[in-house]
């Protein structure tokens, strides 16, 4: 099928995985309107600051709207006609989940709620959507399957993102909307976010600060480059779900359906123990880390792997960046941007 899309809706695009979405949608000459609430849950300047160069595009028309105001998102909607939306907004962070649940209420229910009703109203093509590894949840079959059941999340902040899957499903079913549902692997970059590892880790080695390493170092990560998210979302943007003529309801297939919907995981399909992740990062710094090991944290998974058979047979593609290579990417921007 070919579909070709000129105008897209990017939620979250001041965000890590939104903003460098809309830079490779505005290097392919597509206009993008970025929608983003510019929350304080990260440095809001780093937002700002990822905003900045995507004004610098003629392409690129930037409005400051919450997904839970159902107002401005309705007018949103009613003033442009998108081909795509691409819905990355979130209020993300698993352990951030313990210390505010009603923002992931707030954000990723009734936020996602606004953007389906939107999709639903204005005949939108595609949506795609963010959902994440954290489904996943007391899941101990490895690698990760689109194709499993996912019924058992061990944090709010993975509820949530079960939830959008159920919703999309919901009005894929009723409305026909074509929903595609994207699970994302420990994603990291250039421009990445303050609480994520990488950042934490590489910001406290300079500061000559200790690391937390949880659950004593025994845990291991699916760690994805964000240009090969990026890609991904990209191909899979320009394929809209169709129903799966199989599917059964006497042996349901979770990650498609006879609805216009489907589920991909986008990982590195490669997971790597994390202190060889803390290793790989002492050695691009050429400086060793001071170490403190911690059990793990509530809602945290001791380890995720991704399965991407699919990705790879219906969009050919597989995430391929190194991991010594992306950290590089990522130190030789943070010492840039942080002035080190």
């Amino acid at each position: 099928m070919s579909f070709r899309f000129n105008k897209v809706l990017v939620t979250g695009a001041a965000g890590f995985i939104g903003f460098h979405l809309s830079k490779r949608l505005l290097d392919a000459k597509v206009s993008v309107v970025g929608v983003d609430n510019l929350n304080p849950y990260y440095d809001v300047k780093l937002k700002k600051d990822r905003l900045e160069q995507l004004m610098s595009s003629e392409n690129f028309f930037f409005e400051e709207i919450d997904l839970s105001d159902k107002q401005e998102m309705k007018r949103l909607f009613e003033v442009n006609r998108f081909d795509v939306v691409v819905n990355l907004a979130a209020q993300a962070g698993v352990r951030y989940s313990l210390k505010n649940p009603h923002a992931y209420v707030e954000s990723n229910l009734a936020g996602f709620m606004n953007v389906l009703e939107g999709c639903r109203h204005s005949n939108v093509g595609h949506l795609v959507f963010a959902s994440s590894s954290s489904v996943y949840g007391a899941n101990t079959l490895m690698p990760f399957s689109v194709h499993h059941n996912v019924d058992h999340p061990v944090s709010l902040y993975a509820a949530t993102k079960k939830s959008n899957e159920l919703m999309a499903h919901t009005y894929s079913h009723l409305y026909g909307l074509s929903c595609t549902g994207l699970r994302f692997f420990t994603v990291y970059g250039p421009w990445g976010r303050p609480d994520m590892a990488l950042f934490l880790f590489t910001d406290a080695i300079l500061k000559d600060k200790s690391i937390k390493i949880f659950n004593h170092g025994r845990m291991k990560r699916d760690f994805t480059y964000i240009d090969d998210i990026v890609e991904g979302v990209f191909r899979i943007m320009n394929r809209p779900s169709e129903s799966n003529n199989e599917w059964t309801g006497d042996c349901p297939d979770p990650g498609t359906s006879y609805a216009r919907y489907r589920i991909y995981n986008i990982g590195n399909n490669s997971p790597v123990q994390l202190m060889d992740f803390i290793g790989t990062i002492e050695t691009v710094l050429e400086k060793r880390a001071k170490k403190e090991f911690l059990d793990i944290q509530p809602g945290d998974v001791p380890a995720t792997f991704a399965d991407i058979d699919d990705l790879i047979k219906d969009v050919d593609f597989k995430p391929s960046t190194p991991l010594k290579q992306g950290i590089e990417k990522f130190v030789e921007w943070y010492r840039k941007y942080y002035g080190y």
